[in-house]
């Protein structure tokens, strides 16, 4: 979002926003690279929907819904012809705001002299359609992470800056996905420019678009369409409304920020760790894990040498090695790590949860593990009255 919200700065029209078929959204993605945006959604590839840059609205997921359960994923085929009727795909948005290789500098010998050229090539100016609630509190989380300390990222900060957000609501909750519990989901946060919610019924196939920001009312002025009636805003509120009730998974009722403090002794710990493989895939495909490390290459004849900055993982043994040996050498120490800081310390470092409720991190476990399920044992555990025997500390 390039401005902030502030929904008397518009007209009462654009504050209720339109209702457009088909149409309108291929007019929308029309108009976005007109204004030169680089569209970026979801489309169907690899037997996945996954984000990539759309050409047109054509390329959207129509008719395609996914299966998802603890290490699994699946597609399947819908028979309503809906688009964004599918919970979060293995990528989420930081796959391009933070990206996973970034070439920061190269070096070159000319004539004896060593020169240094930093990377500065700029960047697209984005333009995000169908961003998830739990991916819109990503965003703004890694906001906070990467551009509101006393450090600002250039690579985030400059991908970031000017980029436009198109939320869609959650009417299709999946199996994993338990954004109610933390607060994220169904309906959309503050942050987006425009905001959808997808309507199929007996009255057809259709969208309840609203303005966010001044960017998104004057892209808004631009769509075909007619003003939002009681009927369809209705019904879209209503599969919101639902898409709560239908919560794949839930975070046990707990203070999690203290349910980690206390229980950092656990021995659930062991038991997961028995069954991590610390692949690190869950720090991937998290949408606000955010660790780097950096490497240097060079060529065969020593002239040329870059430094690339990729994404890290807490999950690497490397990632804690200090002189002498890893700090965390056990599994336990690093799903640990993970867990806790992510429910637990990032309140502390920057002032939220680290977790979205997006699920992704128990889909795309090769084992199954579930966050949602770890927690509720590390609950039961305390609850059990573990500390009688002095088994907690």
């Amino acid at each position: 979002m390039s401005t902030d919200v502030d929904a008397n700065a518009f007209p009462p029209a654009a504050t209720d926003g339109l209702v457009m078929g088909k149409d309108g959204m291929a007019a929308l993605v029309d108009v976005l690279i007109g204004r030169g945006f680089t569209v970026i959604g979801p489309t169907v590839r690899d037997s996945a929907i996954v984000l990539a840059e759309l050409r047109s609205a054509d390329e959207l997921p129509y008719g395609w819904g996914v299966e998802l359960e603890a290490g699994r994923y699946r597609l399947r085929e819908r028979s309503d012809g809906a688009a964004f009727a599918n919970a979060a795909g293995p990528q989420s948005w930081k796959s391009f705001l933070h990206p996973a290789r970034v070439r920061e500098w190269s070096a070159d010998r000319v004539e004896g002299e060593l020169v240094l050229t930093a990377d500065q090539a700029a960047p697209s100016r984005y333009a995000f359609l169908g961003v998830r609630p739990c991916d819109l509190r990503a965003i703004a989380i890694q906001d906070r992470v990467l551009t509101g300390g006393a450090y600002r990222d250039p690579v985030y900060a400059g991908r970031r800056s000017g980029a436009l957000l198109i939320a869609v609501e959650c009417t299709e909750p999946g199996a994993t996905c338990f954004c109610v519990s933390m607060g994220t989901g169904p309906a959309a946060g503050p942050g987006y420019d425009l905001v959808m919610t997808e309507v199929v019924d007996e009255d057809g196939h259709r969208f309840w678009i609203r303005g966010g920001s001044q960017e998104g009312a004057e892209i808004l002025a631009e769509l075909p369409g007619r003003p939002a009636d009681p009927e369809t805003r209705e019904t879209a509120r209503a599969g919101v409304t639902a898409a709560a009730d239908r919560m794949g998974r839930t975070m046990p009722e707990a203070d999690l920020r203290e349910l980690m403090a206390g229980t950092l002794d656990a021995p659930r710990w062991d038991d997961v760790a028995g069954r991590c493989l610390t692949c690190g895939n869950c720090t991937m495909v998290c949408p606000t894990c955010f660790c780097t490390t950096t490497e240097d290459v060079t060529d065969l004849t020593g002239d040329h040498a870059e430094r690339w900055r990729l994404w890290d993982s807490c999950f690497d043994l490397d990632f804690s090695h200090l002189h002498g040996g890893p700090v965390r050498a056990s599994s336990r120490s690093r799903y640990r790590q993970w867990m806790t800081h992510k429910l637990g310390t990032w309140h502390d470092q920057f002032g939220s949860s680290g977790c979205v409720g997006c699920g992704r991190c128990i889909v795309w476990c090769p084992v199954g593990i579930d966050i949602t399920e770890e927690a509720a044992a590390l609950h039961d555990w305390t609850r059990s009255g573990a500390s009688d025997d002095g088994a907690a500390s």
